[in-house]
Formats: structure tokens, C-alpha cells, sequence
């Protein structure tokens, strides 16, 4: 079975990372989701706020897919969690070429720390390449419509989130 590790911190869960997910299936056999839980952010919601929506959202698209999925939280090095999962893959997603010249070079450090796991790329799609979690939350806290850039479920936890 070919494990693959999709980290990120789904503040909040995009049409973007379903892509993603729907995509892995045709790579993995198992992809586990990595919420990051790093100190030194501030997400809009909690760790446990992004797991639930992680699972409500992405476990009935990996269902539909063949693909199994397990959501999980870490706070430490993404290698560290990929082996935890014992995963052979990381998954990460590219929107542009700003994502490409980050992603680079996280996976030349990532390759160093541990060369038996590959990184794997995804260009976005076309209709999510514009999608961007921070852009979702500004939007959604000055009022705007979001109903394109995100799952239904997260559209009704972001306008929760923002009503208070």
C-alpha cells in the first residue's frame, strides 16, 4: 500500500485542497492529512475546529474516490509526521510560481532530512489555481461571498466564525 502524507494548515479547507485530495488518489492509497499545529501561527480556527472540517469535508471525496484518508494533527517536522504515517510521499499543491520557489525549497530540505521520502508536486487545477486559504478569510470577514472558493460546510463555520 503507497502512503502519502498531504500537510498543510487547512485554515480553512479549500475547493483547492479537495482538488488536491481527489487528484492523490491516482498517486496513493492512503493519504493521510497533516493539520498543522505550529506555534508560531494563528489560525483563524483551532486545531480540532480544522480537523472536524477536514474530515466533514475530504473524507466522503476520498470515499468516493477509492482513496483511503485519515486526518490527523502534528507539530513537528513534516518528514517526522510522513514517517509517523509511514508514508513514501508528500503531497503538495502549486498554484503559482511563488508555491513552486517555496515548495522547492522545502523539498530540497525535506530531502536532505529524509531522502527515502519523495515529494510529489500537483499544479492546481485551472478553477482552484486562484483559491488561497488567507484571500478565503479576508473575504469572509469583511462580508463577502465565498461560496466559490469553499465547501459549503466551511462557508457556514467562516461566516460562524465571523459573525461573533
Amino acid at each position: 500500500m503507497r502512503v502519502g502524507l498531504y500537510p498543510g494548515s487547512f485554515d480553512p479547507v479549500t475547493l483547492g485542497h479537495v482538488d488536491i485530495v481527489r487528484r492523490a488518489a491516482h498517486f496513493v492509497d492512503r493519504l493521510v492529512i497533516a493539520v498543522g499545529a505550529h506555534h508560531d501561527k494563528h489560525p483563524l480556527f483551532s486545531v480540532k475546529e480544522r480537523l472536524d472540517l477536514a474530515a466533514q469535508v475530504l473524507e466522503p471525496v476520498a470515499k468516493k474516490v477509492g482513496l483511503g484518508l485519515k486526518v490527523s494533527a502534528y507539530d513537528n517536522l513534516t518528514v517526522d509526521a510522513a514517517r509517523a504515517a509511514k508514508a513514501s510521499v508528500i503531497i503538495r499543491g502549486l498554484r503559482d510560481a511563488g508555491d513552486f520557489d517555496y515548495e522547492m525549497q522545502m523539498a530540497g530540505m525535506n530531502a536532505v532530512l529524509a531522502p527515502e521520502i519523495e515529494t510529489v508536486f500537483l499544479a492546481s487545477s485551472p478553477d482552484t489555481r486562484h483559491i488561497a486559504a488567507s484571500l478565503v478569510r479576508q473575504i469572509a470577514a469583511m462580508g463577502g461571498d465565498i461560496s466559490t472558493f469553499v465547501p459549503p460546510i466551511v462557508a457556514k463555520a467562516l461566516k460562524r466564525k465571523f459573525a461573533k
